[in-house]
């Protein structure tokens, strides 16, 4: 058979299985054109987004001059594709704000863009607009809760002084990239405003106010992280709940209810739709005369738009509202109410309004967790085993669960993946906890909630709120004992892009084809899950400053050069090592010789020992026996300059290297550095950059 005649038949193949999964490719719409964003991230410099705009159209040709549904696919996904990569150069662009170029200290008088209580750490983050030109046009400032001063609200102007620094880029490979997400947020410094804080003029009252009054009331009646996690189910703001309960939500695979998203406007514009129904229907007339469904589902929408607004309109909530909008569009109109056109139409408008958030973990872990319950309850085979039917109470409760379970282990599935590359760590027992914890959330917490904050209209809440708080508790307790199970956290160092890659297209693969191809996405899942598994833990991680360093200890935990790091710093470095274990100092580990200002330790990979020193003061050592201890090892690092003749064996960290690496992580064995910078320029990597003139006092000449 001769090579035409193979291509025909693969084009006719092709076109068949196409024509079977007719009504899966619109799906593919909002997954080509997030390809397009990715590809943008991904890609180093403006040479390649362009010569990826041109393959992307060179696609589309190609489809262009294909017969047949196989051409209109390849040409929808070559102009998706470019759309993509087109419209997040754009916005990065269209976003461009100076950024700080040092740190420097100031006095400055703004107007006041957004007020951030954090009652569990006794702060308050304000977002100011300084309208100066020397400035950002947008900073945000942590003020101490005790100095921040009445009056200081959204709207009105206020004068302080403050020490300010440039956003900081991710210190180590794999960390969190603060200045990307600051630059989209047009956000050009950060940094700590110190008394007197004045308020020059003050706000008009607005929503802000409104939630920060609710927030303050909620918290007022239900003490702690209880209160905090009330308040973060009404209006979103977190801030009260202790960092340790933070963290143990996260560990138990529960932080996803402290963020209001789908959950928690599902379960408002449903109350909201039960409840107008159920009054409407009491009068025979309006029953008789209006259509109570849909005015029912006029009212749903009004409380998830209030709510959104109420909880300060996030991209996360935002999104939420638009589905919930578009679920009570597909009511009205007597179709189908969740399907993964939905899940798709969702992504899509969001995509093309924030083509940023693709690279966030919240959309990210919100969107696979829809696409995972929704492609699951479409599966013939849930219908057959878990759909409604004839049967006892106690088999259809026993069906119900198992219905449950399995789904919850769909999602721990999906966001597993998603989890270990943004956070290198994963929760195992989140589909147990959820299975409690979400029914808790949405039929008893949130619930009593709305009902004691009903009944303090008359001054009668007490009763719901004491009720309120012991499911609070129940929560709490359940999310402290999850995190602290055996075992309850899997640990994974930096995941690499390709690996997650990989994992991701195998996944929508599966979740979005209907036919037997789907299957050929377990290929790559699997391949990306092995990857991700065979990834080699780091030996060394440095941070981008040369302050901070860690040493993999032969127990797998990790090693700190400064004893007195920040919590931060520690967590960050355990984690893009791979490790779950409490951090020790480097100073007290056998093998290791420290002085107050330097420290060397010898690590055996890879078949030989490798020596490594690092200095920690900034104090001068002896010339000459420090050259020598240069010459005597493979790694050297320091954050300051280390003169010219110290010359390591193999690296050399210091502060001049360091600035063009950003942070290093090494694995020994195969002699493996990877680095944060050298990887692209992106405009938050070299922005243009505004500078104060030096004032000895920080005020401004």
């Amino acid at each position: 058979m001769g090579g035409a005649a193979l291509f025909r038949q693969a084009g006719a193949a092709i076109e068949r299985w196409l024509e079977a999964e007719q009504a899966q490719l619109p799906l593919w719409l909002p997954v080509a054109l997030g390809g397009g964003v990715t590809a943008w991230f991904l890609l180093p410099d403006a040479t390649r987004w362009t010569g990826f705009l041109l393959a992307a159209g060179a696609l589309a040709l190609l489809g262009l001059a294909l017969p047949g549904r196989l051409g209109r696919v390849l040409l929808l996904g070559g102009l998706a594709l470019a759309a993509g990569c087109a419209l997040i150069w754009w916005r990065a662009e269209h976003v461009a704000a100076p950024v700080l170029a040092r740190p420097a200290v100031v006095e400055m008088t703004g107007r006041v863009a957004a007020v951030e209580p954090l009652p569990a750490r006794a702060l308050v983050r304000v977002t100011l607009l300084p309208g100066r030109r020397d400035l950002p046009p947008r900073v945000r400032v942590n003020l101490a809760a005790k100095d921040a001063p009445e009056g200081m609200a959204r709207g009105a102007t206020v004068r302080l002084r403050a020490r300010l620094m440039p956003p900081a880029g991710a210190s180590v490979p794999g960390g969190y990239d603060f200045a990307r997400a600051a630059w989209f947020n047009g956000l050009g410094a950060t940094g700590k405003g110190f008394v007197p804080v004045e308020v020059v003029t003050h706000a008009e009252a607005s929503g802000a106010d409104l939630r920060a009054t609710l927030s303050a009331h909620i918290q007022s009646r239900i003490p702690g992280s209880g209160g905090g996690i009330a308040s973060a189910l009404a209006t979103g703001d977190e801030g009260a709940i202790a960092e340790a309960d933070v963290e143990a939500m996260q560990r138990s695979g529960l932080a996803h209810l402290l963020s209001v998203s789908g959950l928690h406007v599902t379960a408002v514009t449903a109350a909201a739709m039960l409840l107008v129904l159920k009054l409407l229907a009491l009068s025979p007339t309006l029953a008789q005369r209006w259509r109570l469904p849909l005015v029912a589902a006029g009212a749903g929408a009004l409380a998830a738009i209030g709510y959104t607004w109420l909880t300060g309109a996030e991209v996360p909530t935002i999104r939420s509202c638009v589905a919930a909008l578009l679920v009570l569009l597909a009511l009205s109109l007597g179709r189908e109410a969740i399907t993964l056109r939905l899940v798709a139409a969702g992504a899509l408008l969001v995509l093309l309004l924030w083509p940023e958030v693709l690279a966030g973990a919240s959309f990210q872990l919100s969107f696979a967790a829809v696409t995972a319950i929704v492609a699951l309850h479409e599966s013939p085979r849930m219908h057959r085993w878990f759909g409604r039917r004839e049967e006892g109470r106690g088999v259809a409760l026993l069906r119900g669960a198992g219905s449950l379970l399995l789904t919850g282990v769909v999602v721990e599935l999906a966001l597993m993946p998603i989890g270990l590359f943004h956070f290198h760590q994963a929760g195992l027992y989140g589909a147990l906890a959820n299975i409690v914890a979400i029914p808790l959330t949405t039929f008893a917490i949130m619930p009593l909630e709305a009902l004691a904050l009903l009944l303090d209209l008359a001054g009668l809440g007490d009763p719901a709120w004491w009720l309120t708080a012991r499911t609070l508790d129940l929560l709490l307790w359940l999310a402290r004992a999850t995190a602290a199970a055996p075992g309850a956290v899997a640990a994974l160092p930096a995941v690499p892009h390709g690996a997650f890659a990989l994992t991701m297209a195998g996944s929508l693969w599966l979740a979005l084809w209907r036919s037997h191809m789907r299957w050929a996405g377990a290929a790559p899942l699997a391949i990306g899950l092995a990857w991700m598994l065979a990834t080699p833990a780091p030996d060394l991680i440095v941070t981008g400053d040369g302050r901070h360093l860690a040493i993999r200890m032969p127990d797998g935990s990790m090693a700190l050069l400064r004893d007195r790091a920040g919590d931060y710093t520690r967590d960050m470095l355990t984690e893009t090592g791979g490790s779950d274990a409490e951090p020790v100092a480097l100073a007290d580990q056998p093998g290791a010789r420290c002085s107050p200002d330097l420290c060397m330790i010898e690590h055996r990979a890879g078949g030989r020992t490798w020596r490594v020193a690092a200095t920690r003061s900034g104090y001068a050592l002896p010339w000459a026996e420090f050259i020598a201890l240069c010459r005597s090892v493979d790694v050297m690092i320091s954050d300051r300059r280390l003169p010219a003749g110290c010359m390591p064996r193999w690296l050399k960290l210091d502060r001049p290297a360091l600035a063009k690496t950003g942070g290093v992580a090494i694995a020994f064995a195969d002699g493996r550095v990877t680095m944060v910078r050298g990887q692209g320029r992106h405009p938050w990597i070299d922005p243009p950059r505004v500078q104060p003139p030096y004032m000895p006092d920080g005020t401004r000449p």
